[in-house]
């Protein structure tokens, strides 16, 4: 077996979500470079936790194409868990997981196998000086705060040689990550347990100072949802090198349509910018044409990625608006007609109305007649979107797309037979060899074809020919049974080859006493074991409070700290817009059972919810 060298460049990741080995394979055989998993405990989505075994299931199947699997065990945790995590982590490490999504600082004080740690965003990463100093005491990727800018992205890579990840589909969270306590103070569900409620989400009354009501009954605090595929290579020049999709809860038609979306323009780049390379192998034939509006999303935004510049908010719904197809032309008893895309037999419409976002399903479509199962609110000039597109679902469910990888097919005599090498894109090769007798062939040509039809039908193998190569003195007559016999010989070899070839990335892990930035910590750092305490002690810090979830009120506590400003969203912002509109502050949000202060600082340009 030869493994041949690898060009240095640099290899740029897509990184997709897995809520289980089903989406993950379905992930990689779609393009994915690598994917991000639950364990059993211990993740960010406790709704989406999965075995040892189904995990290893999954690397195995990665690592075939040379993908990786993360395990995200990013919650904050508590002293009587910590030695079921160190077990976990073990666990992991023996199952070849290429690295581990922390939070938890009390992880570092472990005995930890030389596995890789990566900073989870629920760490607040945003500044060079963060940053620095959490690949000082051992992680080898930071996944960097959404809200960061491509200038502050910038700062930070001039300033570190770390992996560098970032989110750049998929829902976002409102509050600064691994900084929102809001589904703890109300729900008693910490975000930071993987327990979120997504109070978010939910409906607010905006009131004034003197509790008159300017806004009710809106999603004051709902984002729309992340889109960044026309900035991937943008966010290649400031240093990103693994592009993350958001999603472990979403269902697998969002998986294979978005991650087919990146992977497409992915490579697209990457043909152009020949310092980068795929960081895994094979190559995906898609069967259909991936469209990012076509599957589950609250509209999209671009978030702070250009500073800010556009209104994120969604305050109408929280719920997925998938695609606007067209307006409502005309109207009848039972059916109406539109002016835009066509819709088809079991598509789901949505549309705005008085009370809030609406929508039905299509029962038939006859000609350019509509006919829904219901038809209330709707009328001429009605924007119209398709939040469930039947025709598309369809598609993707029956897409199962093989992801293929390149081989060269390489037939050659021996002393007393034949031997047919096969050698893939990476370097790896398999050789099988059959002792007959060499009989030359009555008809050349047609026994050229007959060999070279032969070996390359590799049927629903993992593999596709990109060449087959005769080295021989004439052209033998060989019989079909035996070619075929040598190919899937030659190809089970192939396979594991490239198993037993991957070898894993050692990271070892040595304590250092560097200063941590801050010498006070509040509950921000969510310090909520004695082993995190013990980290912050050996890096310098001398006040540390414990973590919101084990204070016992949360009254007058910043319970929100965001980027997302209702003022802004409101025309009043007196910095961005210059605006001379004056709002009677303090506002409030109300819901039905708490009320909030907003609290706005223009110079860090945040707002903050505090629960009174």
């Amino acid at each position: 077996m030869a493994v041949k060298e690898k060009s240095k460049k640099i290899p740029i990741e897509l990184l997709a979500p897995a809520r289980n080995v089903h989406f993950g394979k379905a992930a990689i055989n779609h393009g994915a470079d690598a994917v991000y998993i639950g364990a059993s405990h211990f993740g960010a989505r406790s709704a989406a936790g999965n075995t040892i075994r189904e995990i290893e299931d999954l690397i195995r199947y990665a690592h075939f194409y040379r993908a990786k699997v993360y395990a995200t065990l990013n919650t904050i945790l508590y002293d009587n868990e910590l030695n079921d995590v160190s077990k976990l982590i073990k666990n992991l490490y023996e199952s070849a997981i290429d690295g581990i999504i922390i939070q938890d600082m009390g992880i570092l004080e472990m005995d930890l196998p030389p596995v890789r740690l990566i900073a989870s965003t629920q760490t607040h990463n945003n500044s060079a000086e963060k940053v620095s100093f959490l690949v000082k005491v051992g992680f080898s990727r930071i996944i960097l705060a959404r809200e960061l800018s491509l200038h502050e992205i910038q700062t930070i890579r001039n300033q570190t040689s770390a992996e560098l990840e970032f989110f750049v589909h998929g829902a976002l969270c409102v509050s600064f990550s691994g900084q929102c306590y809001m589904s703890q103070a109300i729900c008693k569900r910490s975000g930071n347990r993987g327990e979120c409620a997504q109070p978010c989400r939910s409906v607010y009354n905006l009131l004034d100072k003197d509790q008159n009501i300017l806004i009710k009954n809106k999603h004051l605090l709902s984002l729309k949802d992340l889109q960044l595929s026309d900035y991937l290579e943008h966010l290649l020049d400031v240093g990103i090198t693994s592009f993350k999709i958001e999603g472990r809860l979403k269902d697998i038609a969002y998986v294979k349509n978005i991650v087919s979306h990146y992977r497409h323009k992915l490579d697209k780049i990457l043909e152009n910018r020949t310092e980068y390379g795929i960081s895994s192998s094979g190559k995906s034939e898609l069967s259909f044409q991936p469209d990012p509006a076509r599957t589950f999303n609250r509209g999209y935004t671009t978030y702070f990625l250009n500073g800010r510049t556009e209104k994120i908010a969604s305050f109408l719904t929280q719920k997925s608006l998938g695609k606007k197809i067209g307006i409502i032309t005309e109207i009848e008893k039972n059916w109406f007609k539109i002016q835009g895309e066509k819709l088809f037999n079991g598509d789901g419409i949505c549309f705005f109305h008085t009370k809030g976002l609406d929508g039905t399903l299509i029962n038939k479509v006859e000609g350019e007649k509509i006919f829904p199962r219901q038809m209330d609110e709707l009328y001429v000039g009605l924007e119209i979107y398709r939040n469930h597109d039947h025709e598309f679902e369809k598609t993707l469910d029956s897409s199962n797309i093989k992801r293929r990888i390149e081989i060269q097919i390489i037939l050659s005599e021996l002393p007393n037979g034949f031997k047919l090498t096969l050698a893939d894109e990476d370097g790896i090769c398999a050789e099988v060899s059959e002792a007959i007798e060499k009989i030359v062939a009555d008809k050349p040509d047609a026994a050229r074809e007959i060999i070279i039809g032969q070996l390359e039908k590799l049927g629903d193998s993992q593999f596709k020919s990109s060449s087959v190569t005769l080295q021989l003195n004439f052209i033998p007559f060989l019989r079909t049974s035996i070619l075929n016999q040598m190919r899937r010989n030659a190809v089970d070899r192939l396979n594991e080859n490239r198993l037993q070839s991957f070898v894993s990335q050692i990271f070892t892990h040595a304590t250092s006493n560097i200063p941590y930035p801050q010498k006070n910590l509040t509950y921000l750092g969510n310090v909520s074991n004695q082993l995190a305490k013990k980290f912050y002690e050996r890096h310098g810090v001398e006040n540390i409070e414990s973590a919101f979830e084990l204070s016992e009120s949360s009254k007058e506590r910043e319970i929100m700290t965001t980027k997302h400003c209702i003022r802004y969203h409101l025309d009043a912002c007196p910095i961005h817009q210059k605006s001379i509109k004056k709002l009677n502050e303090p506002l409030f949000l109300q819901d039905n059972h708490h009320k909030y202060r907003l609290d706005f600082d223009c110079k860090l340009c945040i707002m903050k919810v505090i629960l009174i």
